[in-house]
């Protein structure tokens, strides 16, 4: 059967959970182990942890955080930022992750992610991709923390993750990102039609019938957000209580 999680994310900079709006305007709300006990506690699926300044202050990961979250998160913890080569793989995993997210330094090297599925299993390494909508009404990746339009295709893009052996894919809509007006549901099920492994939508939740949007039209078989966890606009257990009364009680995990 098919699981549609739910998976909160903690975007972290200066080891502190910010938020801002299309990747811009970035402001500290609160403290990450805090957030992620409640999470757990309030009954998410998955918890994501991504160091959205790592990779572009060329530094490495907070592998001290990661491992304290770690250590109060049973639940699967998926880690990203930071990831320029196996040895950081290794470490977040060492550190306690269960998954890892690699982003810009797949586009850079792709190779990278056949080495760390072949090395660590598909199952857990995640394609990280923030997307665009670009001028010509294509849709491309953006590497640096959304900042550098690498000019690749999100669609082939995608595929040839899936074939290097990556086992999911998270698509983060740059243009929905805390806009609060529903996922990219073209985008989300454009990939899922295009590859044969779990996507994840991700940007643009804002109520709960966009996660239902995003299982049904969008094809996703996951759905992460953010500020709306954050600021408690949507509390997860009345988001998988809609999901259930909504008739998509059989691919919640609840």
């Amino acid at each position: 059967m098919t699981v549609n999680r739910i998976l909160p994310c903690l975007d972290i900079d200066n080891r502190k959970v910010v938020k801002g709006k299309n990747f811009l305007g970035v402001k500290e709300i609160a403290d990450p182990l805090s957030l992620a006990k409640k999470y757990v506690a309030d009954g998410a699926d998955e918890l994501v942890f991504y160091d959205i300044s790592a990779s572009v202050q060329n530094r490495g990961m907070f592998l001290d955080l990661i491992a304290e979250i770690s250590a109060e998160v049973p639940i699967p913890f998926i880690v990203g930022g930071g990831i320029r080569a196996v040895t950081d793989i290794e470490a977040a995993l060492n550190a306690g992750a269960d998954k890892v997210s690699i982003n810009s330094a797949a586009l850079h090297n792709p190779e990278l992610i056949h080495e760390a599925a072949t090395r660590f299993g598909s199952e857990r390494i995640i394609l990280s991709m923030d997307v665009r909508r670009t001028g010509d009404g294509a849709w491309h990746v953006f590497a640096q923390a959304g900042m550098e339009n690498s000019g690749v295709d999100a669609i082939e893009w995608a595929k040839v993750g899936a074939c290097l052996g990556a086992g999911e894919i998270v698509v983060n809509s740059i243009d929905e990102d805390g806009v609060k007006e529903g996922y990219d549901l073209q985008l989300t099920k454009t990939i899922a039609e295009a590859v044969d492994i779990p996507v994840i939508a991700s940007g643009g939740a804002g109520k709960m019938e966009h996660f239902q949007e995003a299982f049904t039209e969008g094809k996703a078989a996951g759905a992460l957000a953010a500020s709306v966890f954050h600021f408690n606009e949507i509390n997860l257990n009345d988001l998988k209580t809609f999901l259930v009364n909504d008739s998509v009680a059989d691919k919640v995990d609840v």
